[in-house]
């Protein structure tokens, strides 16, 4: 069965042209379009489409606000429409704060340099957005059944989980990806005692929300550099290091080329670029470089993990969260080889279930951790400086 799309912009242009490229692919079906948010609003109530893809600037209600309410009322993955502008990546990024999976540069000639590969990606994110089920908020009352869980805030997440991870439960249980242990409560780490130099993260697809929860929760001196690998475009970076640098309690900053280490300091790959680490005196230098104009990703989580294993060794807990594709495997396993820990997010908190499934089916995760124990599992692990 075809998954049902509701497209929801105020050109008439752009709802025509959507609609098209969705309808080209006989697993996708659009069955409604909307001009603004509150008709967005009304005909996801009436539709109940699987996925939305949304415009943010709107007459009548905007895509944010639109966003939000839908969230709160009848959960639908939605995928952003966005202009490659500094004023367009902050209003993605509350676009994304209010609810919404993924977005996509409204110029088709932002996506790819190719049409064809611009029709191919805009069909591959629905689809792979319509697999998420998203679940309606449960009511403040508690009732006798739900009374043990509310005791059991953790075993509440987990129940809620379920109904996404059975869907695709058989992937989860091959030899290889058995082998990393599910955690669903920071608790169940048992802290190794090893010294680390280094915090890796990369993520793609979900990643600037989990990023955002995960760093959020870091103390001021935590105690090593971090290095974030966010598929994200160029215009974006700056915005995003922006926003997290004013939500943590650790500095954040868009990465530059000869930045020099220092712990408690998170350093964001550029968009557009790849980022490299060399050494330099105790934490090592940043290397900022345009990269192969071959390369899928700009910029590459395997690029930077490759670069750290060869600086840091195995003195590197790397995290590979959400995220669309297998980016972060192989230099994942130039860590592993290096003796480095790797860990990845487990199945039903990922927004897409493919970078971490990469790493932790390669047999190179021991751990697979839930987004919201993640942060505190990373303090307790890498706690010594």
């Amino acid at each position: 069965m075809a998954t049902k799309v509701l497209v929801v912009d105020d050109s008439s242009f752009f709802r025509r042209r959507v609609s098209e490229i969705v309808n080209q692919d006989d697993d996708l079906e659009v069955v409604g379009v909307a001009v603004n948010g509150q008709e967005a609003i009304d005909m996801a109530e009436k539709l109940k489409p699987q996925v939305i893809t949304m415009d943010i600037e709107m007459p009548v209600m905007d895509g944010i606000t639109a966003v939000r309410k839908i969230m709160a009322t009848n959960p639908t993955p939605i995928l952003m429409f966005s202009s490659l502008t500094h004023d367009g990546a902050k209003a993605t990024l509350d676009a994304l704060d209010a609810g919404a999976l993924d977005f996509l540069p409204k110029r088709f000639e932002d996506i790819a340099s190719k049409k064809e590969e611009a029709i191919k990606l805009l069909q591959l994110r629905v689809k792979t957005l319509g697999r998420r089920r998203l679940y309606k908020p449960l009511p403040r009352a508690v009732t006798a059944r739900s009374a043990a869980d509310a005791a059991n805030p953790a075993g509440l997440r987990t129940t809620l989980a379920s109904k996404t991870a059975l869907n695709n439960r058989s992937q989860a249980n091959n030899s290889a990806a058995s082998s990393a242990q599910n955690v669903s409560s920071a608790s169940a780490i048992r802290a190794s005692g090893k010294k680390y130099k280094a915090l890796l993260i990369g993520t793609s697809t979900g990643g600037p929300v989990a990023l955002q929860k995960v760093l959020t929760a870091f103390p001021a001196n935590y105690p090593h550099p971090i290095l974030l690998i966010q598929h994200m475009p160029s215009a974006f970076t700056p915005a995003f290091a922006s926003r997290l640098n004013s939500l943590c309690q650790i500095t954040v900053k868009e990465a530059q080329n000869g930045d020099v280490l220092q712990p408690g300091w998170a350093y964001l790959a550029p968009g557009g670029m790849q980022l490299m680490v060399e050494r330099h005196a105790t934490f090592g230098r940043l290397k900022v470089i345009a990269g192969n104009a071959e390369m899928n990703y700009k910029p590459s989580v395997d690029i930077t993990f490759a670069s750290a294993s060869k600086v840091f060794g195995g003195d590197v807990l790397a995290v590979v969260l959400t995220g669309m594709g297998a980016d972060g495997r192989e230099g994942a396993r130039m860590l592993k080889a290096a003796g480095a820990t790797i860990w990845a997010q487990d199945e039903a908190s990922c927004v897409v279930y493919g970078m971490p499934q990469a790493v932790t089916a390669a047999g190179l995760s021991t751990h697979s951790i839930a987004i919201d124990s993640m942060a505190q599992s990373i303090i307790k692990e890498t706690a010594r400086g």
